[in-house]
């Protein structure tokens, strides 16, 4: 009953990124096991710490949102849980924006995904690109809803993801 309260209720999934972000904040050690959770070899090294938030580590449906969301926390280091939808921020990582040959690649190669480990394993370099190209954070809260509903409802989490990327038509709000 825990498993599918986890699964479902969204106040956890704040819960869960605002203590992350707290956590890395100040404890170096828990943001060093989250940033080796990218890989699949090292994952195991964040497993102590998503336990602690009830998380079950057996399902690969249930763990893997929680470690890309929470890999991802761990390479950026947020103040706090940001206002930028996942696709937004994928088109704010060209300067063409939604209008970018390599971003529409990408878009179109997670709208194929059909199961969340194959979302997971495509959403990280993704991930990593926006770090990399965007100041202002992520709504990690709504992405990792989004990850965790991608089982029951696939098409409607890709129906989000490609209104969030399409909408953007090359605004420059996402660049600061």
């Amino acid at each position: 009953m825990a498993e599918l309260q986890n699964l479902t209720v969204p106040s956890s999934d704040g819960h869960f990124v605002n203590s992350v972000i707290s956590r890395c904040k100040i404890d170096n050690g828990v943001r060093a096991a989250l940033k080796k959770a990218d890989n699949p070899a090292t994952e195991y090294m964040c497993w102590d710490y998503l336990a602690s938030f009830g998380i079950n580590l057996e399902h690969d449906d249930r763990r893997l949102p929680y470690v890309t969301v929470g890999a991802a926390i761990g390479r950026v280091k947020p103040d706090r849980n940001g206002s930028i939808a996942f696709g937004k921020a994928l088109a704010s990582s060209y300067d063409e924006g939604s209008d970018s040959k390599p971003a529409i690649a990408r878009i179109r190669r997670l709208l194929a995904c059909s199961d969340v480990s194959e979302v997971c394993v495509t959403l990280r370099p993704m991930l990593s690109l926006i770090a990399s190209k965007i100041s202002l954070p992520l709504n990690y809260i709504r992405l990792l809803s989004q990850i965790k509903r991608f089982p029951l409802s696939p098409e409607i989490v890709k129906a989000q993801w490609a209104q969030e990327f399409y909408s953007y038509a090359g605004q420059k709000d996402g660049k600061q």
